[in-house]
């Protein structure tokens, strides 16, 4: 399946493909720590003062030597823009001013999950033992929506039995139940008997490369597609602000001539935005499809 790093290159090659720069690259040849301020790479020949990036980490380059691929980093430039330094391997890839840094792309994959829920959900069930002398029981934090409530019968049947009259209250006394969450039951349950809610979650967000897209989210791996646009267009709208510095009317014709008109960047934005959407609604009609709410009656 699907990982965090995986799909964190599925976007970077996309955004690829609407631009006409490559990342300049090269490798370290020497290992360094969290704390090393001097950088050995393959070649310098296309380093330049600035940033470059290696694995997660955003490093500043203050100089550099040619001949020998020393590049040196100033106090501050470990760690750079919010990054955390690190220590990094050699051979480890080096970039050099990324289009399109990784911490922003996992940023832009994170927010992407969080931002589909109501749309998509990860379900799951909790359960409960019932008993007669009382009706309301805590619900995990977690719970959204609760989609159906049964209670498992005696015998070999092992059948689940629906209970059709139930009350969820979003906003249970925290003191006495210890969550915002609670459901209060109406139907005649045998004392004993399992109890088990079926509801809604919002998806978790993604930590480490080796992550696993469904086991983590909770959501199904259909969905992939959905988070990979969602995040490609909300990092493709920036491509238009990073050309806001032209230096001179003709710099700006010479970009026009070239292909690259001011407004593309948005343009793409959209594009991918209304491939997200129509993929997003497909999703969530599958969801939706899979998980009917059961009818239920209160009072």
């Amino acid at each position: 399946m699907a990982t965090f790093g995986q799909m964190t290159d599925e976007v970077s090659r996309k955004l690829a493909g609407y631009t006409l720069r490559q990342d300049r690259q090269t490798h370290l040849t020497v290992a360094i720590n969290a704390s090393a301020v001097s950088i050995t790479v393959a070649s310098a020949t296309n380093i330049s003062t600035g940033i470059i990036q290696i694995d997660d980490e955003l490093i500043y380059v203050d100089s550099y030597d040619r001949n020998s691929g020393v590049l040196s980093i100033p106090p501050y430039g470990r760690g750079y823009n919010g990054t955390t330094a690190s220590s990094h391997a050699v051979g480890t890839r080096v970039i050099v001013s990324p289009t399109f840094p990784s911490v922003d792309i996992k940023d832009a994959i994170n927010d992407t999950i969080q931002a589909v829920f109501p749309n998509l959900y990860t379900t799951a069930s909790h359960t409960f033992a019932y008993s007669p002398a009382k009706t309301t029981y805590a619900l995990p934090d977690e719970v959204e929506t609760v989609l159906g409530v049964a209670y498992e019968t005696t015998g070999s049947s092992k059948e689940w039995i629906p209970i059709r009259s139930w009350r969820i209250d979003p906003m249970a006394n925290v003191s006495s139940f210890n969550s915002r969450n609670s459901i209060s039951l109406y139907s005649g349950v045998e004392a004993g008997r399992t109890v088990q809610i079926f509801y809604t979650a919002a998806p978790a967000i993604m930590d480490i490369n080796d992550d696993d897209f469904e086991i983590t989210t909770g959501l199904p791996a259909s969905c992939r597609d959905v988070i990979v646009l969602g995040a490609s267009a909300r990092l493709a709208s920036f491509v238009d602000p990073g050309r806001l510095t032209f230096g001179s009317a003709e710099s700006d014709q010479q970009s026009q001539i070239a292909g690259r008109s001011y407004g593309a960047g948005t343009n793409t934005a959209k594009y991918l935005l209304a491939l997200y959407d129509k993929r997003l609604a497909e999703e969530s009609q599958k969801l939706t499809d899979r998980n009917p709410t059961r009818i239920h009656f209160t009072r």
